[in-house]
This record gives structure tokens, sequence and C-alpha cells, in this order.
């Protein structure tokens, strides 16, 4: 396995001094505490297919070990965005890393692939051990949620770039689907069935409008949230996204699911048009959806109309699955069966017009 930041020295001349590079602000003792730090983390999410251990200058994996019959990888890259913002302001560093791969995973899994290892990237002005130590483990946390190995990363300290306390993160992880059981599938057809999942809240999309309502309303993130005053407003924002790797490859084994949507940024207008034919649409009965309070919240105090909430934010629903009318009540089942909240969002339908028509209105 790999994992950037391991600069080793064995000239024993340059102990107890201070190089030219910590000078610059690169700290290469710092970066070799992580890495011995995050080991214990690291080895946590091993699974079959995993080989070696971090150090190396790359990670690999076996796939002849996870037995795939005729494979195809799926890989997906992605960040937290400004959420992480909202962690460096308020101190609270250990979810943002389990956003970090939800983000990766849930875009594997709907094309009904298994997640198999995860890297990733760390970017910050100065590197402090224990913040970085802190994202790390919601890095492993996610991957142990996603049954992902976590093979290998980088933490590049880039003072000038970035301000001292700041840092940005990015994730890549690949993962694996027979050619046979790639979704979505041809057969969506009218009359089939939309089945909402729910979201755990903001998830990590749309946090720059976040802060800024948070800034117009000169609020404080370490004071109780409107929404929901018995946590602090920082922590019901961190809420991490929610992973649905694990109870959808269930359902993947139970019923014939015919497409996965993940609903990212763009909300339900941009993503489930992604998986349909041109020739059909969905509708959606948006008096099913049950929103999170935090989304009354913004909508209120961010004063954002209906089409600017469906198309910036889930809304209460992180995932939709279309499966055809007599699977419905299997689905359902199945899926609370796992400690899923899910329910009937709408139907697929010819297309008239719009990817998505969109009846009734949002409870907010």
């Amino acid at each position: 396995m790999c994992y950037g930041f391991v600069f080793m020295s064995n000239d024993d001349q340059v102990k107890g001094t201070v190089s030219q590079y910590a000078k610059a602000g690169v700290d290469i003792d710092a970066g070799n505490a992580l890495v011995e730090a995050i080991k214990p983390l690291v080895k946590s999410t091993h699974r079959n297919g995993v080989v070696g251990d971090i150090g190396g200058f790359g990670g690999l994996f076996d796939l002849k070990a996870v037995n795939y019959r005729d494979p195809l990888l799926v890989a997906a890259n992605d960040g937290v965005g400004t959420k992480v913002k909202i962690a460096i302001e308020s101190g609270n560093h250990t979810t943002v890393g389990i956003d970090l791969v939800a983000m990766c995973v849930n875009d594997l899994v709907v094309q009904g692939a298994e997640p198999l290892f995860f890297l990733d990237y760390f970017a910050c002005g100065k590197l402090h051990p224990q913040v970085a130590e802190a994202v790390v483990s919601g890095i492993a946390e996610g991957c142990r949620q996603a049954g992902a190995g976590l093979i290998g990363g980088e933490t590049a300290e880039m003072p000038g770039l970035y301000a001292a306390d700041d840092y940005d993160l990015a994730g890549f992880c690949v993962g694996a689907v027979e050619r046979d059981e790639l979704l979505p599938r041809q057969t969506i057809s009218s009359g089939d069935a939309l089945i909402a999942l729910a979201s755990s809240g903001i998830h990590s999309n749309g946090f720059s409008l976040v802060r800024k309502i948070v800034s117009d309303n000169s609020l404080d993130l370490n004071e109780p949230a409107p929404f929901r005053p018995e946590t602090s407003l920082a922590e019901a924002l961190l809420v991490p996204t929610r992973i649905y790797v694990k109870p959808l490859l269930q359902l993947l084994g139970q019923v014939d699911v015919k497409a996965f949507a993940h609903i990212t940024g763009g909300g339900l207008t941009e993503n489930i048009p992604r998986v349909l034919p041109e020739t059909l649409c969905a509708k959606i009965d948006l008096s099913n959806i049950e929103c999170d309070p935090v989304f009354s919240w913004l909508s209120k105090h961010g004063d954002l109309e209906e089409f600017d909430m469906l198309r910036t934010f889930n809304c209460g629903v992180g995932m939709v699955a279309i499966v055809a009318d007599a699977d419905v009540e299997r689905t359902l089942d199945v899926l609370r069966s796992l400690d899923q909240s899910a329910h009937i969002l709408g139907r697929i339908e010819t297309r008239d017009n719009q990817p998505v028509d969109y009846v009734n209105r949002l409870e907010l």
C-alpha cells in the first residue's frame, strides 16, 4: 500500500536541526508521525483482496482473490466541497472523512458495483497531525461501512496555497460488477416505480449556500441548531452522508432492480434523468417526501423557492431505486428489514416534455 508524505532520513547530521524545507513551512516529521498514527486505522479496513501494508509507492489489490466471473471495473472520485469549512471552523473533523467515502462509493453502487478499494488525498496549509488523524479516522469508518479497503493516500502540505488551518479532501474508489449485472438496465419502462431511500440530512452538496445562510443569519456554529436545538449547529450540519452500499447490494440479491440514482448535487431534478432513456420521465409526488427539519429551515431562512430546493439539495431523498410495479412491496420490505427508511416516490411515465414531472408540493 502507498501513503504519501513518507519522507525518511537516516542522516544523523540533520537531527536536531531545522531543515530549509521546514523553514519553508513543510514539516516532514509531522508527516511521518501521521503515517504511523493512521496505520491501525488503515489496517481496520482490510478486506479480501488487499495486499501488503502502507508505505510503498502504490496500493495493491488482488482482483483474482474476489472471484469475479466476468468483471467490469468501475471507478469514481469526488470531494466533500465546502462542508469541510464547517469542520474547520467548528474543530469537528471526525465525520467529513465518512462523507468523502460516501460520495464515491454511492456513485459506484448505483451501477451495481461492489467497492473494492479507496485512496484519499488530504491537502493542507500546515499539517496538524491530530486533525489529519481525525479526518482519516472518518475515512476508515466510511470504508468499513462500505466494505472497501483503504489501500493508500497522499498528504500534501502546501503553505501559501492554503491558509494554515485549512485543508481539502478528495477521494478515489474502484469497484467491480459482473458485466451482465451492470446498472442501469435497458428494461426501464413506463409504469415502473420510483422508491425513495431517506437521506441522513444535507449530505455533502449545497454547502456554499448553507454557509451563506448561516452567515446571513449571523449564526454561531457552536450554538444550538435552530432546527435541532439538542445539538450544536455545526454538529447538525456535519451529520455525515449516508452510505447505501451494503443495503443496496443486498437488495440486488433479492429484487430485480432496474436502476439506482444517487441524489447528489442537482438534486432529484438533475440526477434521476441520468439513468432514464430519453423517451421516459420520472413523475414524482412531492407530498410523499418526508423532509428533514434542516431543509425547512434552509428554505425559510434562505428565502429559497421550491425549484431551488429541488435542484440544490436532496430534500430528504438520498437514493432512488427503480423497480417494476410488481416488485414494489418486496423492495420496501427488504429495505426496511435493512433499517432503511423507504417509500414510493413516484412512477416512470412516457415523456411529454421534461425528464422530471413534479406533482403536489414539498411539505417544508
